[in-house]
């Protein structure tokens, strides 16, 4: 039985909860096919523990693909980075209280990674079942681009495994605390299901895609 590894963080900025956690440990035992299950990690809010914990999952799962979540308040819909950079710039601490400026995430690292998952087609398939999705260009400076770094980082040399990170809106209960977008996290769900059979049923990798910017 091959894993996919799903991660999500812990709550975070006073927030009691994290919606992506809740999306992935929804999705934990889930089998897309026969031969796949989906495995949840919880990632600790921190920029110094965030890797070690996901390097020890990749390390103890071998995943054959992998899908880091993690909330955007304020974004209205499921966003599907292209590209990590190499740099941190916290707009607020993190969980243990750091808060680096201007930083690289991996030193003499390469400026950029981007996701190798099938991004035009995964928007295509969510929108069209009406899950509001598009492609984003930026996975700010906080933890979120450090683990999603961090993980191409760590996958550089093995481009037969899928990986990328996803963004998705706050959760209904605390949008009615922020007066801002929200998506009901039993629909999410649903939307990363769709992601992971596309992503497992497409063959159309290229070299662009799996490439680095230096």
């Amino acid at each position: 039985m091959h894993t996919i590894l799903i991660t999500g963080f812990e709550p975070f900025g006073g927030e009691s909860d994290n919606p992506s956690w809740q999306v992935a440990k929804a999705l934990e035992g889930w089998q897309p096919n026969e031969e796949c299950i989906v495995k949840a990690v919880r990632l600790p809010c921190t920029f110094e523990d965030s890797l070690s914990t996901l390097h020890s999952a990749l390390e103890s799962l071998s995943p054959v693909m992998v899908i880091a979540l993690g909330q955007a308040g304020g974004r209205a819909e499921i966003s599907l980075e292209k590209v990590a950079i190499n740099y941190q710039d916290a707009p607020i601490p993190d969980n243990a209280g750091k808060q680096p400026h201007g930083t690289p995430v991996v030193s003499s690292g390469p400026n950029a990674y981007f996701s190798t998952l099938p991004l035009n087609r995964l928007v295509n398939a969510l929108n069209e079942a009406h899950h509001p999705a598009s492609i984003s260009y930026t996975a700010g400076t906080f933890v979120c681009n450090h683990v999603f770094y961090g993980l191409m980082h760590a996958l550089a040399h093995h481009t037969e495994v899928r990986a990328g990170f996803i963004h998705i809106p706050y959760s209904p209960a605390q949008a009615c605390k922020h007066r801002a977008p929200s998506m009901p996290v039993g629909d999410v769900v649903a939307a990363i299901k769709i992601a992971i059979e596309l992503s497992l049923l497409d063959d159309d990798v290229t070299t662009v895609c799996e490439g680095m910017l230096h």
